[in-house]
């Protein structure tokens, strides 16, 4: 494997748990209980904490996104296009009979 692509891969996956953490760090923004306590959250700053948190969130996803499409480009050939479908062409006319033979007579099994 290429070096590039590991590191890639790496990143992804931390990026990838940061992601799962700050997405565990937010307030929900449904009906819940968290909605009582809404107006005291935003006098003592939380509202601020959950914009940040939100950037971060939007943040990390663009990431992954972008690193993944360019370790998609990393995992190339290097010019060396293999085409099976000769062998395999090959494969399947030789090992296939024309017609299928008569079925083999098996003696009944005895006790």
């Amino acid at each position: 494997m290429n070096a590039l692509f590991v590191i890639l891969t790496v990143l992804i996956i931390l990026a990838a748990i940061l992601l799962i953490i700050v997405v565990l760090l937010q307030n929900g923004k449904g009906e819940g209980m968290a909605s009582n306590f809404v107006a005291g959250n935003q006098t003592f700053g939380v509202r601020q904490t959950a914009d940040a948190l939100e950037k971060i969130t939007w943040g990390l996803v663009a990431f992954i996104l972008v690193v993944s499409i360019i370790s998609s480009f990393t995992t190339g050939t290097n010019g060396a296009a293999v085409d099976v479908t000769d062998q395999i062409e090959n494969v399947a006319t030789d090992a296939q009979p024309a017609f299928p033979s008569a079925p083999i007579q098996q003696d009944a099994p005895t006790e």
